[in-house]
């Protein structure tokens, strides 16, 4: 069942500046998305469009059968979907507990249920929580930040090049974490600078070029294509 589904979509950060074209794209229930293509393809601007941070300026968004385009971002959070930035995406005085108590907002009263369940997922956290947000390595910011969107039991995820300046290490358990999120139910859409890494672990993935919807399908077959390879994959 479709769960999110931005149909023919138009946005950008001005009305004379439409990075978006006309996009399509879907997320089932329960289904890992991946969005590749080069800077400047309008990626990151359609989850900016979906978190509602961005008004589009046509087109329409569903999301769990409800229209959601031109809907503030605290609706859109509070209907089920969390974003999570590529940037200042955690508060860095703020130690890691507070920093998980304030991705619980939406709901005070559960927030500390949902912070003991938060360090149960994420040991790592539990180690620290007690230091502030800027003495965590880049990999353990970018899992904080997740678990922050999580404190709101999104039915979706919106994840913003969450492997961006990390180490190849960094990043390949950040990879792991993605994974085990998915496995616990919770929709992903993400999109993710190492073309490679999103394909290997979406179920789908589409490629945007120029603000238009390129190419889509399998990931898997998306990966095996030559063209793909030798235009996205460095291969």
């Amino acid at each position: 069942m479709t769960l999110l589904s931005v149909d023919d979509v138009v946005a950008g950060y001005s009305a004379a500046d439409e990075v978006l074209k006309g996009v399509n794209f879907a997320v089932g229930e329960g289904e890992i998305v991946g969005v590749i293509g080069p800077n400047g393809a309008g990626k990151s601007t359609l989850l900016k469009t979906v978190a509602g941070l961005l008004r589009p300026g046509r087109g329409r968004i569903t999301f769990d059968g409800a229209a959601i385009d031109g809907h503030a971002p605290r609706e859109i959070a509070r209907r089920g979907i969390a974003y999570v930035p590529q940037e200042q995406n955690v508060f860095p005085s703020m130690t890691v507990r507070e920093n998980l108590e304030m991705g619980g907002y939406l709901d005070p009263k559960g927030s500390p249920r949902r912070v003991e369940r938060a360090f149960e997922r994420f040991p790592a956290l539990a180690r620290r929580r007690r230091v502030p947000a800027r003495s965590l390595s880049g990999g353990e910011r970018q899992v904080l930040a997740m678990a922050m969107a999580l404190m709101v039991e999104p039915k979706l995820l919106l994840l913003d090049e969450p492997s961006a300046g990390l180490s190849p290490l960094a990043a390949e358990r950040l990879f792991e974490d993605i994974a085990a999120i998915h496995r616990g139910g919770v929709a992903i859409a993400m999109v993710e600078q190492n073309a490679r890494e999103a394909l290997t672990i979406a179920e789908r993935a589409y490629i945007l070029v120029d603000g238009r919807n390129h190419r889509h399908g399998k990931a898997a077959a998306l990966a095996a294509d030559p063209d793909i390879q030798r235009v996205f994959l460095g291969a």
